[in-house]
């Protein structure tokens, strides 16, 4: 008879926190929060950043970092508008080149990192400005709006009562999981971050895995603009600038080693809705000012490291014990 498969302990806490979350938002705040349009303007909200979080999770797994997913995410989106209104492409043609403009960067971003041994950090820090760059010169720097109104509805549409960005998200999620959890290259992402002299031995072709990681991440980050586009019916260069922080701080919060080589899909998506309803909840407060916002999120990002860093510690001394 098998044995039931344990629960991963951080998916059981993030769970807890929801729960806490949920319940003190519904008693302080009652039907203001708990009603069925600020659940559904929280799900089409969370899908974007969400999704760019699962980009840069997946390159942490792999022992990097992608600190450009939010440009990505900016850039494809403005190509895809442009490809809509500019050229009058249909709409399937256009996110089409929006995910290979997205899988392009995502790739180059791998070949700086595998390739060239540039720190992930530092590479993708540049590459946050190139592209960026690039979407300004493509956009004449101003905003790409007027998109056909079928793509724009598509945001605003539900299913049961689900907006159709979330169910994008939750597909996303299985998707993702799917692959670093059961797939071959899932596997091996997780070997190189563990250990990338230890897969080298193995037989694992290093720079291969990364640039496959890298460009997966730079399709999630693709899907993620394309949504933003269809919500905000418009695409900017510099639109969502505050998301890197959040996208670093949900990974961590999900339970991705930042050293890479452990972490699981599910986990960040658990975080995004935290961090989701804790920032719904804190705007339902006109005396917490949104300058407040980056000093919160950047509390709560320490205080994670520290948390995840001493849980670890112990972890790695029970083991040495047994």
């Amino acid at each position: 008879m098998k044995k039931a498969k344990k629960i991963d302990g951080n998916i059981l806490r993030l769970l807890a926190i929801f729960v806490i979350i949920l319940a003190v938002s519904g008693i302080t705040k009652g039907t203001s929060f708990l009603n069925v349009g600020n659940l559904q303007s929280m799900a089409k909200t969370l899908t974007e950043y969400g999704l760019m979080a699962v980009g840069c999770g997946i390159t942490m797994i792999s022992g990097g970092i992608d600190l450009s997913t939010v440009y990505i995410a900016n850039l494809c989106g403005i190509v895809a508008g442009l490809t809509m209104n500019e050229s009058g492409s249909s709409i399937v043609v256009a996110i089409i080149v929006a995910l290979i403009v997205g899988a392009a960067c995502g790739i180059f971003n791998g070949f700086l990192v595998s390739v060239l041994k540039i720190p992930a950090m530092l590479a993708t820090l540049g590459t946050y400005q190139l592209y960026m760059g690039i979407a300004i010169v493509a956009s004449k720097g101003s905003t790409v709006s007027g998109v056909p109104t079928v793509y724009s509805s598509f945001a605003y549409m539900t299913v049961a009562g689900i907006p159709m960005p979330f169910i994008v998200f939750i597909l996303m999620i299985v998707v993702i999981s799917f692959i670093m959890g059961k797939t071959k290259f899932g596997k091996r992402v997780h070997l190189v971050g563990t250990n990338e002299k230890a897969s080298k031995f193995a037989g694992i072709n290093n720079v291969s895995v990364l640039i496959r990681a890298y460009m997966l991440s730079g399709i999630v980050s693709a899907v993620a603009g394309l949504l933003s586009l269809s919500r905000i019916n418009s695409a900017k260069a510099d639109f969502g600038s505050s998301y890197t922080m959040q996208t670093i701080l949900i990974s961590v919060l999900g339970g991705i080693n930042p050293d890479g080589g452990f972490g699981s899909i599910p986990g960040v998506a658990i975080a995004v809705l935290i961090l989701q309803m804790l920032s719904s909840y804190l705007n339902m407060f006109p005396s917490i000012s949104n300058y407040y916002r980056d000093l919160i999120w950047g509390v709560a990002l320490i205080a994670v490291l520290i948390m995840n860093f001493t849980i670890e510690k112990r972890r790695m001394a029970k083991l040495s014990q047994k």
